[in-house]
């Protein structure tokens, strides 16, 4: 079971352990709550492994549709991050909610390609990533982040603002455009 859960990565982790305190308050038995653990392996696109290309590692956060979600994303990878994100075009509340990722993208974040306008990116992160572009799909994206030459990074999409797209209709298309690679 130990090993079941070191492969799942820390997000899945919490929300079983989360499970555990709500299963104790239930007085649920241990069979129970494997059975619980198990279910955290059908979340889809919560901090996915899609594959590793040339030692390049493409996670799939499309679930992440808040700043708060992408923060919790770029804090758990332990390495250099190229960043696609769902664009937008410059309001205040938009810029107000990235700033609060700005100390961790000045850290961890190599290149944010942003799916569409790319504006409120440029305002809060322009200063300290150096590399901040528009993208009109999703094989553009994957794409620049792949051909990008950024050696010891790894590829999250995180979208952290809504677009209007379903976030599995979005997952599935970053999916299929990291296999066409």
């Amino acid at each position: 079971m130990y090993e079941a859960l070191a492969t799942q990565g820390r997000e899945k982790v919490h929300t079983g352990l989360a499970g555990i305190d709500s299963s104790k308050l239930k007085k649920l038995r241990s069979t129970q709550l494997r059975e619980c653990f198990s279910l955290i392996d059908e979340m889809r696109h919560k901090l996915e492994f899609v594959a590793r290309i040339k030692g390049i590692s493409f996670i799939d956060d499309a679930a992440s549709r808040t700043p708060l979600s992408t923060w919790y994303a770029l804090e758990t990878i332990d390495s250099s991050v190229i960043w696609i994100a769902n664009g937008a075009s410059m309001n205040n509340q938009r810029l107000n909610d990235l700033k609060r990722l700005r100390n961790l993208a000045d850290r961890k974040v190599k290149m944010i390609i942003c799916l569409g306008d790319s504006t409120v990116y440029k305002n809060v992160f322009g200063e300290t990533v150096r590399y901040i572009v528009s993208v009109d799909t999703m094989r553009e994206a994957v794409n620049a982040a792949f051909y990008s030459n950024m050696e010891d990074v790894k590829i999250l999409f995180s979208p952290a603002l809504e677009n209007g797209v379903s976030f599995e209709i979005q997952g599935e298309s970053f999916q299929h455009e990291v296999n066409e690679i």
